[in-house]
């Protein structure tokens, strides 16, 4: 495997959510990942009729989808059959994910001020730094922040950034094609290593002995690693306990949710980077319909631009914004962890109490772990409180280990299972009409 393959097989992974399987099986089953830049992913198609189509019908979601695995804006070039890639792709004026472009509030103040610690002198204090909080908060941010400070004082750098997912594929591409030193070499001659998403790693033993031996050789050499996880290295509850304890050797930062004051920085900033002039009141209109996610604070504000330049309207009152983002608004209905519990209790023909239960029936332990993934990931509650939302053998509720274990055999079964994805995406669906 490649990077661009990974980027493309994960692509069409987020894309799904909004793409039928058929769709998705008649017009990129047979597509081909070229090439990926800083900016761009090149991909081909068997037909000129297929890109064609992909760039009428599919382009903005696929555009999404790179978007939400880079934090800021990437483009996609399709090729036809007969069109070779000769030098580097065109692209649009990209915003680069600096510090400067770094919205800094209450919510992340932190951890902006650790990366630029380490950005400016790598393995001094922080080493290794390991940020954390929910998708969509500015974490891949900050690592592409860092790789560029330190290209910038040094355009000698080795700065690898990398994903745990694609760290994973690297090395088992390189076990097959029996180029293991080539691998090392690679990852144990960085200058910086930025890894977003370390806990994909967690649980696979080949994978998480290979970054072992990774970590340490940077390490004692005084080169600087940073990790990016949805979750602190504690409640990786997969994760190997070498790796853990030296994943909180250095200093752990948290990302949280931003602030009012942090959301309307954010919609002004992006606003004008988009020459969009936005007034404070209806600014104001998107901060409070938005609180949770930075991506769809800056995508409602992006959403405003196209339906300005592509339908003419002026933005000049409360009710053209809300008629402009009201096709984003359901996802931000944050469910609570009742209406979670009774519709999937509904979906599996089961009552709300035989979920929170203890019982142990096959359908009845399946729906329960279903509902705790959901409440994870539908809601802001940490693995402590969901665990009281159901009984546990005490009575008294279940410890956020038992809640951490449900949720990553979950998470397995949509990895490994298609069908599932879509019993997943079926019960979420529910859930968000409830909204």
């Amino acid at each position: 495997m490649n990077a661009a393959s990974d980027v493309w097989a994960r692509v069409l992974e987020i894309s799904s959510e909004k793409l039928t399987p058929t769709a998705i099986d008649t017009w990129f089953s047979d597509t081909q990942a070229v090439e990926l830049s800083d900016s761009c992913l090149v991909i081909r198609c068997s037909s000129n009729f297929k890109k064609e189509v992909i760039e009428t019908r599919f382009l903005s979601p696929l555009k999404e989808a790179l978007y939400e695995l880079f934090s800021g804006e990437f483009d996609l070039l399709v090729l036809g059959e007969d069109e070779e890639l000769e030098e580097k792709p065109p692209v649009e004026e990209r915003i680069e994910l600096t510090f400067d472009r770094f919205v800094v509030g209450s919510n992340n103040k932190f951890a902006h001020a650790a990366a630029v610690a380490v950005s400016e002198k790598p393995a001094a204090s922080y080493n290794p730094l390991f940020i954390y909080g929910h998708p969509g908060l500015g974490k891949t941010h900050l690592l592409h922040a860092i790789r560029h400070t330190a290209k910038q004082k040094d355009p000698n750098s080795h700065v690898i950034y990398t994903t745990g997912e694609e760290f994973t594929n690297e090395l088992i591409g390189a076990i097959q094609t029996q180029k293991n030193e080539a691998f090392r070499t690679k990852y144990r001659s960085a200058n910086f290593l930025l890894v977003d998403d370390i806990q994909f790693i967690a649980g696979k033993d080949r994978t998480e002995e290979e970054f072992f031996h990774t970590f340490n050789t940077l390490y004692e050499s005084g080169c600087q690693i940073v990790l990016t996880s949805d979750r602190p290295p504690k409640d990786i509850l997969s994760l190997e306990d070498r790796l853990q304890s030296r994943f909180e050797w250095g200093l752990l930062a948290d990302i949280g949710p931003p602030d009012y004051e942090t959301r309307m920085a954010i919609i002004k900033s992006k606003a004008l980077q988009l020459g969009l002039s936005l007034p404070n009141d209806l600014a104001n209109s998107i901060a409070e319909h938005f609180t949770s996610n930075i991506r769809q604070l800056e995508g409602a504000v992006k959403k405003l631009t196209a339906y300005r330049e592509l339908l003419g309207d002026h933005i000049d009152d409360k009710e053209t914004v809300i008629r402009a983002i009201k096709d984003m608004l359901k996802s931000e209905f944050l469910p609570t962890p009742e209406v979670i519990i009774q519709e999937t209790a509904r979906f599996y023909r089961l009552s709300a109490e035989d979920i929170r239960g203890s019982g142990r029936t096959r359908d009845t332990a399946l729906a329960r772990q279903v509902s705790m993934y959901l409440i994870r990931k539908l809601t802001d509650l940490s693995l402590v409180q969901v665990g009281l939302e159901y009984k546990g053998k005490s009575g008294r509720g279940m410890d956020h280990s038992s809640v951490l274990s449900s949720i990553n055999k979950i998470e397995s079964m949509i990895k490994e299972k298609p069908e599932f994805n879509d019993t997943m995406r079926d019960i979420q669906n529910n859930i968000t009409e409830r909204g």
